[in-house]
């Protein structure tokens, strides 16, 4: 049975092997015409080293044996014409095989991109920084540029391997036949390589992630790590991985850089045999001396890249590994997507409902308990209560950031999970605490919200959203560069500008995650007139901690340990005695209070 099992995985991970490659054709297929015509080149330019080598023959003999030259003068120029033909044509083999290369990298890459920006919110919680650059990008980079250069350097021994067989055995076949078994003899010891290997690339990938994750965190945290003074901690954690990742580097050395000297002692035994035997079949006089200096030569020509097989083996190993952790990627399912008769949502809506809504980030660590609540058209419903409570994953429910783990959210009577998660999103608008800006211009940055706005409709935007006067100390307005992240910008700059470009969404439902908690007095003023324009005439979910903010709202309710505790205005939750938000609203002003004092 255990023999058994073992030829069923061997054979699952052989068709899985031959299966990956078929599929890498969809990438090569454009390309085909410059790819073959690589592959051909290989044959002169593999060819051309025996060409040399059996010129050698007749050029020996003349001058050793003869003792003259008349005949074979031109062998010496004909080498040189020869080693200038492979060169050139070397030349732009290498050219054809990284444009081939590149190409194709570049097609992979494009469809990992894609499919990454199909994973939900939970994937992307679950992975670091690094995990995402090597799935995503890196393993394209190994997996292209090994499978062409090994496949151009594999056909190309090949080819220089047979012609100087022919060789071997056009001067003698019984020296020929001692040579090319010690040959085959030195490629057993590759047969458990990848068995080897496999684990230890496996660990060596999740050590680089974390390497690049190192990177990003002080790129990103440069200004804690300098408040701080966490220089010597940052660096610490950068040197664990350091050297885990060396360790990992030298076992993987240690687990095949052997067969390189082993096939050089393998190797030299057959240089050693051929010149022990020529010997003698010169001496015999079955072997002219000629003969034999263009066997040695072919045989050195043969055996020379062979020493150096266990190099390329290895890189053919990461190749194949990266391969399979490409298609692995793009087989993967988003665990949030579109249902199989998903329909296109209205922009028109009546009612939207939560439903015994209950979620888990964790199994069996509930952080929403049977959530139920009604919010009609036009209504705003305020959602407050201590951190922690559950606030924001009650709205991040809402464009599916993540699925209910139990009950339905229903929009006019249908669950959002009948609808096409484009149609769905493009009718929330979501401004967040921490609003994502790209690199680039303002313009640009604000257009994200509709794309094919008019230039009226954009100047409103920013009217509406108080950003008019800001743009007017600019030089360049609209076209200032904000850099990554709107690092140029303030922290209410860059809330204006998210609200400029919700205002240009226009989705009839709006989602105003903490929108102004981070932001001092003065900008929360100014912010807080433009979210007001922005909720006009829109369904709207606010999640607050400054009560302040939520006064006005048709209904609030109070979230604690993933339940609704209360629910109405705010009158009617300030006359519950004892009750939670009177709780939360005396605790904030009387707060208040104590600083004016």
């Amino acid at each position: 049975m255990q023999k058994l099992s073992k030829s069923l995985k061997r054979q699952v991970l052989e068709n899985m092997f031959v299966k990956n490659y078929k599929r890498m054709w969809k990438y090569i297929k454009p390309y085909w015409f410059r790819a073959l015509l690589t592959l051909l080149l290989t044959i002169p330019v593999g060819s051309m080293d025996a060409v040399i080598a059996w010129a050698i023959r007749p050029y020996t003999d003349a001058v050793m044996v003869e003792k003259t030259l008349t005949e074979g003068w031109y062998i010496p120029i004909l080498i040189i014409g020869f080693t200038v033909i492979q060169g050139g044509l070397t030349y732009i083999l290498n050219y054809l095989n990284t444009w081939v290369g590149g190409k194709i990298t570049n097609l992979l890459k494009a469809d990992l991109f894609k499919k990454m920006l199909t994973f939900e919110t939970e994937f992307f919680n679950t992975k670091n920084s690094g995990d995402i650059i090597i799935k995503f990008s890196s393993n394209a980079d190994t997996a292209c540029a090994g499978l062409l250069s090994n496949i151009k350097s594999f056909v190309q021994k090949f080819f220089t391997a047979l012609s100087l067989i022919v060789v071997l055995f056009y001067n003698s076949w019984q020296l020929a036949l001692v040579c090319v078994s010690i040959l085959l003899f030195a490629f057993l010891p590759m047969a458990s390589l990848k068995k080897r290997v496999t684990p230890v690339l496996n660990k060596n990938m999740e050590t680089g992630a974390r390497l690049t994750t190192k990177y990003n965190e002080t790129y990103s945290g440069n200004k804690t790590i300098i408040s701080y003074n966490l220089e010597k901690y940052q660096e610490q954690r950068y040197l664990t991985v350091l050297h885990e990742s060396f360790d990992l580097g030298m076992k993987l050395f240690k687990r095949t850089r052997w067969l390189t000297p082993v096939m050089h002692i393998v190797l030299s035994i057959g240089i050693a045999l051929a010149l022990w035997f020529g010997s003698h079949l010169i001496l015999t006089g079955r072997l002219t001396p000629g003969g034999f200096v263009s066997f040695l030569t072919s045989l050195i020509l043969l055996y020379t890249p062979i020493k150096t097989i266990g190099g390329n083996y290895n890189s053919v190993l990461v190749s194949f590994w990266a391969i399979e952790q490409v298609f692995e990627v793009l087989d993967a399912e988003p665990k949030i997507q579109d249902s199989k008769d998903a329909i296109e949502m209205p922009d028109k809506i009546k009612k939207i409902e939560f439903k015994d809504v209950s979620f888990e980030y964790i199994k069996d660590v509930p952080v929403l308990k049977h959530i139920n609540l009604t919010i009609k058209k036009g209504e705003t419903i305020a959602i407050v209560g201590n951190s922690g409570g559950g606030k924001t994953t009650v709205v991040s429910l809402l464009p599916r950031f993540y699925d209910a783990t139990s009950g339905a959210i229903k929009i006019d009577g249908t669950d959002i999970r009948d609808f096409t998660l484009k149609s769905l999103r493009q009718n929330i608008g979501v401004v967040f605490q921490d609003n994502f800006l790209f690199g680039g211009t303002i313009r640009e940055n604000i257009m994200l919200g509709n794309e094919n706005a008019t230039e009226e409709e954009l100047n409103r935007a920013i009217k509406l959203a108080y950003l008019d006067e800001f743009l007017k100390t600019l030089q360049n307005g609209l076209d200032t560069q904000i850099g990554e992240r709107g690092i140029l910008l303030s922290g209410g700059q860059k809330q204006r500008v998210a609200i400029a470009r919700a205002f240009l969404k226009n989705a009839p439902i709006l989602v105003l995650d903490e929108a102004t908690s981070a932001l001092d007095n003065k900008s929360e003023a100014v912010v807080q007139k433009a979210i007001e324009n922005l909720m006009h005439d829109k369904t709207v979910f606010v999640i607050a901690h400054r009560l302040s903010t939520v006064r006005n709202a048709n209904k609030i309710i109070v979230v604690n340990d993933g339940q609704i505790v209360e629910s109405g205005t705010h009158e009617e939750l300030l006359a519950i005695k004892n009750g939670a938000y009177k709780m939360l609203y005396d605790m904030q002003f009387k707060t208040k209070d104590k600083k004016s004092e």
